[in-house]
């Protein structure tokens, strides 16, 4: 049941927002009673500060094996994240879309253990753009920092945006980005 009610939140979340979704809302789309959320969840906030754990830190998790697999380029690595991104979009829009939109909803001190957790994401992004440069395969010029924020921008922003089912595939709009992305930082 909590699986449930954490999906159909999302869905609503998604598409009235988190401010203009009540509890009822949620009840009513399931069809059970307030008691049954409150078994599971203390608050809507609760709700929503376990949306956000539970998406990222599974985001991170996929990002960290790509980062840690020796048997990939640094080139290879950017382009695999670049590519799990979209894909995430492609998989989890609705999920990524409440991710990104109703941040502000949470209390400090969740939206700190949040942030804490999206900049470890940005770290591995960072270091891998580094070690590219250590290695020889981006250029010395670039801020590495600077890199990794424009990396997440310009693929995190594709929420807003990218349409799965339109005329570019998830695959093809990856590529299109690696292209753009590695062609402005190779060596």
């Amino acid at each position: 049941m909590k699986r449930k009610i954490t999906e159909v939140s999302i869905k609503l979340f998604e598409k009235k927002g988190f401010s203009a979704t009540s509890i009822q809302d949620i009840v009513d789309a399931i069809g059970v009673t307030k008691g049954t959320f409150y078994y599971y969840y203390s608050s809507k906030e609760q709700l929503l500060m376990d949306i956000h754990y539970d998406y990222i830190t599974n985001l991170l998790e996929r990002q960290k094996q790509i980062v840690d697999n020796s048997h990939l380029s640094q080139r290879e690595k950017i382009t695999e994240i670049i590519t799990l991104l979209i894909m995430d979009v492609t998989e989890k829009g609705p999920s990524a879309r409440v991710f990104f939109r109703e941040l502000r909803h949470l209390s400090e001190g969740n939206i700190e253990k949040i942030k804490e957790i999206r900049k470890q994401f940005y770290l591995n992004v960072e270091a891998v753009i580094k070690a590219g440069i250590e290695q020889g395969e981006f250029r010395k010029a670039d801020r590495p920092d600077m890199i990794a924020y424009g990396v997440l921008g310009i693929v995190n922003w594709s929420y807003n945006w990218y349409n799965p089912e339109g005329d570019v595939s998830p695959s093809e709009l990856a590529k299109i980005y690696a292209n753009v992305i590695l062609k402005g930082i190779e060596n």
